[in-house]
């Protein structure tokens, strides 16, 4: 299992790549939608991705509206992990293509119920 950690804060990124490895996932990081399109373009060995929502240069409603605009990807997990509460955002989320959506701040249980949910843990 590999997933992608797709947000411009480093302390999120870290926090949940230690999540992550411990539930036995090899975890890769990007810091913004673009670098983490590009990363799953090049290694389309992703099963998931964690995508925060608000980050420059392409934010994580535009990368999953890219994911979800390319065959080769369709298979891929994506999680929304943000701030975003209001109950349009998540459905914004979900329609363009988003499995889940996670709001910030959560719990190292609270990542391990979502990933469960989405058939992700055994």
């Amino acid at each position: 299992m590999k997933a992608l950690v797709i947000d411009d804060s480093k302390v999120m990124r870290n926090m949940l790549t230690a999540y992550l490895s411990d539930f036995g996932i090899e975890t890769n990081c990007a810091e913004d939608g673009l670098d983490a399109l590009e990363k799953v373009t090049v290694e389309s060995e992703y099963d998931f991705a964690l995508v925060d929502w608000d980050m420059p240069r392409m934010t994580g409603i535009e990368f999953v509206k890219e994911v979800r605009s390319k065959s080769e990807l369709q298979s891929m997990k994506l999680l929304m992990v943000t701030a975003h509460t209001a109950m349009e955002d998540v459905g914004q989320a979900l329609h363009e293509g988003a499995n889940d959506f996670l709001m910030k701040p959560f719990s190292k249980e609270m990542v391990e119920e979502k990933l469960s949910i989405m058939g992700l843990l055994n």
